[in-house]
């Protein structure tokens, strides 16, 4: 197999991976009455929360490319089933922070737990090399598709 065409090939199993993660995340939304968008916030939140990052309607409008009035309506309609709370910056009053809600957390892992388990499962048959490798290459193509546009 030519170089391009074996890069092509890991670009595609790439490809197929996240169709298969979307269709999860839409069959999810559609079991629990949300949006995928609804979905993708969460997500989004969750990133924010492992990572320290106070997350903000703006931020998360931001990070989901939607403008200010669709925030709003994505936050009230997660507040509204329960999966988002809101609460004063204990540092900034005139700040909201956006929380994931713990019955949330629950509700994911009860759907993406075995999703989960069985990725972190492939990985067990890695050594550290590879798994260093895997790493650098989902980091790296990460950022490729980030920083087109």
């Amino acid at each position: 197999m030519e170089d391009r065409e074996a890069e092509l090939e890991i670009v595609h199993l790439l490809r197929k991976v996240t169709v298969e993660f979307g269709l999860r995340q839409a069959e999810f939304a559609h079991r629990h009455g949300m949006h995928p968008t609804d979905v993708r916030a969460l997500i989004c939140l969750l990133d924010a929360e492992r990572a320290g990052t106070d997350a903000t309607a703006g931020w998360l409008g931001a990070r989901l490319g939607l403008n200010s009035a669709g925030t709003t309506a994505l936050i009230d309609r997660l507040v509204r089933l329960g999966h988002l709370t809101r609460t004063r910056d204990p540092r900034d009053r005139r700040r909201v922070l956006l929380a994931v809600d713990a019955k949330a957390v629950e509700l994911g892992q009860a759907f993406f737990g075995p999703l989960i388990e069985n990725t972190v499962a492939v990985l067990h048959g890695f050594d550290d090399h590879e798994t260093a490798a895997v790493r650098r290459f989902l980091s790296a193509a990460h950022e490729a598709v980030t920083t087109i546009g």
